[in-house]
């Protein structure tokens, strides 16, 4: 079965009382879950199989399959499953060995209703997260092409493929606009790369980087005793990219004079080294890159723009791409493993939910380096490393965390304190916390705590 993360997640719910089943589908129902009834394991068990959209709350005692048995065969088919368990007060102690062996929760009778909600809405946000990472794996593994260099599932990335093969062949000069770490650069490489010059040199320059003095050296080249430090011929970069593409990054930043020396250029196709009488004809396509509209700008010649202006592309900030931040996040993740080392970990819920509620203003670039840190420390979380960056920069340029993930992840520090601190033996942590097992369970589930991770 195709794995959708779009369709409802439903609840299987399995309980021979057929009192007890209803009453609790119905107030599953009431509370807008999608909930599927079984009177017996063996009818659920013939319709389970791995990937489908779901969690299991199953009563323990049954005949002739009991709920443990059902758990266990479930489980050896999708090991991540969030199975929750229903007890009568005689079977606490075989429910909490059940957590060990993999179950979610478990719900003592008779229980809370409202427990139950919560308990519910817990799996189900662990299973989301799950169904979406198995369909981004997927997604990764398949991708080809442009979709290797550009990497979305975004209406707005779709469509900035769709004109990345356009414009290609088109031979046209492009103006990308984007905030900083939008992946502007990336954008006028796939350009080169899908035109027919892409045998030829992709030639980039970063206008705000070139110091005004040297700027007209840097472009047009010069002759050996052009000026007092030019002891030797110099190739310029506009020279080095005829035949290919120039990439013009921060155009906005060219000094006034230098943008009247370019638009000559782009018009007669010929320029002049610096000390030089002679020209060269050259033959350039031009990618430039802008953070903001060049025809709005006071110091930006409006001859240049339009010379320029024969197609746009607008990348879209990463906070507007909704399900591709945790996709991106992914494979920079998996791109670190592997060339790094160490072992892939999936996103926990709350890690999952930081990612999408934080407002990138860094962009691709900024998830990228959060992506790295993950990868390559095992016992960090998002929340932690964001933190982290936060405490670096001036407090009017960042973009706050959620009260409710500052909480959580203060939470998520404590508990993890208390596990390095005790050798990762649970006894003495939930003796220093004060916290019920199953409590302390759910916690480390929900944070993506392992107590082997912290054994002498």
């Amino acid at each position: 079965m195709e794995n959708n993360t779009n369709n409802q997640i439903e609840i299987w719910l399995l309980d021979d009382d057929d009192i007890v089943r209803s009453t609790t589908a119905q107030w599953l129902r009431l509370s807008n879950y999608a909930v599927r009834e079984f009177q017996e394991a063996q009818a659920l068990i013939n319709g389970f199989q791995t990937g489908l959209p779901c969690i299991i709350v199953s009563d323990i005692r049954m005949t002739p399959i009991d709920g443990l048995t059902l758990m266990s065969n479930c489980l050896i088919i999708e090991p991540e499953l969030p199975f929750i368990l229903i007890t009568g007060h005689g079977d606490i102690d075989t429910a909490v060995n059940a957590l060990r062996d993999g179950a979610f929760d478990f719900l003592e009778k008779p229980f809370d209703p409202n427990r139950l909600l919560q308990t519910v809405e817990k799996a189900i946000r662990l299973r989301t997260v799950q169904l979406q990472h198995a369909n981004q794996s997927q997604y990764l593994g398949d991708l080809h092409g442009l979709e290797e260099t550009i990497i979305g599932q975004n209406e707005q990335i779709i469509r900035v493929r769709q004109q990345i093969h356009t414009f290609a062949s088109m031979d046209t000069h492009v103006i990308v606009y984007g905030k900083t770490g939008c992946g502007k650069e990336l954008v006028a490489k796939a350009l080169h790369d899908c035109s027919p010059r892409k045998t030829n040199p992709f030639v980039a320059i970063n206008c705000a980087a070139i110091p005004a003095e040297l700027f007209e050296s840097e472009l047009f080249g010069h002759e050996a005793g052009a000026f007092t430090s030019a002891n030797k011929q110099r190739i310029g970069k506009l020279e080095h990219a005829s035949g290919g593409t120039l990439f013009l990054d921060e155009i906005e930043s060219m000094p006034l004079a230098m943008q009247i020396k370019l638009l000559r250029v782009l018009q007669e196709n010929q320029l002049e080294r610096v000390g030089s009488n002679n020209t060269i004809k050259i033959d350039l396509r031009v990618v430039a890159a802008a953070k903001s509209d060049l025809q709005t700008l006071e110091n930006f010649r409006q001859d240049l723009f339009f010379r320029l202006n024969v197609s746009q592309i607008h990348l879209p900030d990463l906070r507007n791409r909704g399900s591709d931040i945790p996709l991106l996040f992914e494979h920079f993740c998996r791109m670190a493993v592997k060339e790094r080392g160490g072992d892939f970990r999936q996103l926990s819920p709350i890690d999952h939910e930081t990612l999408t509620l934080y407002g990138w203003p860094g962009n691709v670039r900024e998830l990228r380096n959060v992506a790295l840190r993950y990868a390559l420390e095992p016992n960090t979380s998002v929340a932690k490393i964001l933190a982290g960056y936060q405490a670096q920069d001036d407090i009017d340029t960042i973009t706050p965390l959620p009260l409710s993930v500052k909480v959580q992840e203060f939470e998520r520090s404590l508990i993890e304190a208390s596990i390095r601190q005790q050798k990762g033996n649970i006894q003495l942590v939930l003796e220093q916390l004060q916290l019920p097992r199953r409590t302390l369970n759910q916690k480390m589930q929900k944070y993506g705590l392992n107590r082997t991770d912290y054994l002498d």
